[in-house]
């Protein structure tokens, strides 16, 4: 995607999302990437959007959504790593530590309603947060440790739905509990893990692919996903969209 004009992008994107959104700002959103490394190669999951979806429709995508700042305030068992906290933050007038708690949190809670995974710890919790309660009623005290940021990727202009949106990662034996049934929600209509390399050719939106190239790359040359490492971030300047390492 680096490197395409306004126009080629919204011809490379047109099954992706829906084109003719009036100007508007990003939203934060966050998506979660959970790898599996039990087997000879890293498996990703993957989830297909409803049909019905405006916001990419019928294609499959990593567990996530929009970020609520209420998130923020949800205690959790451990932090941020520092060094991954600092580049979540990033410059400008909105950056805070709050606002990067809040896109974390929102990835771990979007990844418990859409695929029932729940990261954390084994601890007693509570909460008065009817979005967090699935955790509290498994005894799962959300955690942000183990998350690892991959990249960055802002949604163009001409959409009728526009993100700024985090790419974090996990690995699934970092995962508290995986339930059985599922999510609550049927954001996901189907739930596979495949590798990586099958995983872009799948029903995948471009931005989704070219992220999933980024992610192969990191495993080849960090396969421990080093805290703090360098991320792509994707975005329109000057009406061409360009990659830069942040």
């Amino acid at each position: 995607m680096d490197g395409l004009d306004r126009a080629a992008l919204d011809k490379a994107e047109a099954k992706d999302f829906a084109l003719g959104g009036k100007p508007m700002r990003p939203r934060d959103s966050a998506t979660l990437m959970l790898l599996d490394r039990s087997g000879d190669v890293v498996r990703v999951l993957m989830g297909r959007r409803h049909s019905k979806h405006a916001f990419m429709p019928g294609r499959f995508v990593f567990p996530g959504g929009r970020t609520d700042a209420a998130d923020a305030r949800i205690p959790v068992a451990q932090g941020l790593h520092p060094d991954e906290e600092k580049r979540l933050i990033g410059n400008g007038a909105r950056a805070s530590a709050a606002r990067a708690r809040a896109i974390a949190m929102s990835a771990v809670r979007e990844t418990y309603e859409e695929a029932g995974l729940l990261i954390g710890e084994k601890s007693p919790f509570s909460t008065s947060s009817k979005d967090w309660q699935g955790f509290a009623e498994h005894g799962i005290r959300p955690s942000l440790a183990n998350l690892r940021f991959i990249a960055r990727a802002v949604t163009p202009p001409g959409r009728i739905r526009r993100f700024d949106t985090r790419f974090l990662a996990i690995w699934r034996d970092q995962v508290a509990l995986e339930l059985p049934e599922g999510g609550p929600t049927n954001e996901l209509e189907e739930l596979v893990w495949l590798p990586v390399a099958d995983a872009k050719e799948t029903e995948v939106p471009l931005i989704t692919r070219t992220i999933l190239d980024d992610l192969e790359k990191r495993l080849r040359e960090d396969p421990e996903l080093t805290p703090g490492s360098p991320v792509p971030y994707y975005a329109m300047r000057r009406r061409i969209f360009e990659r830069q390492l942040i």
